[in-house]
């Protein structure tokens, strides 16, 4: 019988080393990534089964890291971990194509568990995470539906000058102009309402984009 073939996205080496050694006697683990970028192209190269792959990463987050891979690859598997256990989040993950949301304190006891569950059609929620979620929809917030959302670009963007990147910079990761790249922050300081450079990196927080 084929082993699954999975591909572990997180920017902590100790964690995917540790990740490694619990599923190497039940899975293939095809590679190993440190950022949302190179998730995406690991992904679209290899092709695996199962992606468990972190929330908070750099250059692209894991949640619009998903949305592009369920996109793109709709029968992929996706395993979130994170160190947030804020119901919400739980929430935002399924929203984004996850089957399973692990704590990161508990993914060496209950990943193979999550693992075989997904490959079986299921789902996984870490119990102590679930327990808050009882109440939650997965559907959008109600108190979304009217708010301004920016766009899947818009948000790489606001990801990359939030970490500090130069507008040039973010150019080259996305592979568009540095006025395609100003255009949009522009475009989001407006839609949101935004005066200022420091304003844009306290809205990426709050709403996940980047993680301190």
């Amino acid at each position: 019988m084929r082993r699954p073939r999975v591909l572990l996205a997180d920017d902590h080496k100790m964690l995917v080393d540790a990740l490694k050694s619990v599923l190497e006697p039940c899975c293939e683990v095809v590679a190993s990534v440190g950022d949302g970028r190179e998730l995406l192209k690991a992904a679209a190269r290899l092709r695996p089964d199962i992606i468990v792959l972190d929330i908070a990463m750099p250059q692209l987050n894991g949640l619009d890291a998903a949305r592009q891979l369920k996109h793109t690859m709709p029968e992929v598997k996706l395993i979130f971990m994170t160190m947030n256990e804020d119901p919400y989040l739980v929430g935002e993950a399924f929203r984004a194509g996850a089957s399973a949301f692990l704590l990161k304190q508990a993914a060496a006891l209950e990943l193979t568990d999550a693992i075989r569950r997904v490959l079986k059609g299921g789902s996984y929620v870490t119990p102590s995470a679930a327990g808050g979620q009882t109440n939650i929809s997965l559907r959008r917030p109600e108190a979304r539906q009217h708010a301004p959302e920016p766009t899947p670009r818009q948000r790489e963007v606001i990801q990359l000058l939030a970490e500090g990147h130069s507008m040039k910079e973010a150019a080259e990761l996305l592979q568009i102009t540095s006025r395609t790249v100003a255009a949009h922050k522009y475009a989001v300081m407006e839609l949101l309402q935004l005066k200022s450079s420091a304003e844009l990196v306290q809205y990426a927080i709050k709403h996940r984009i980047i993680s301190i």
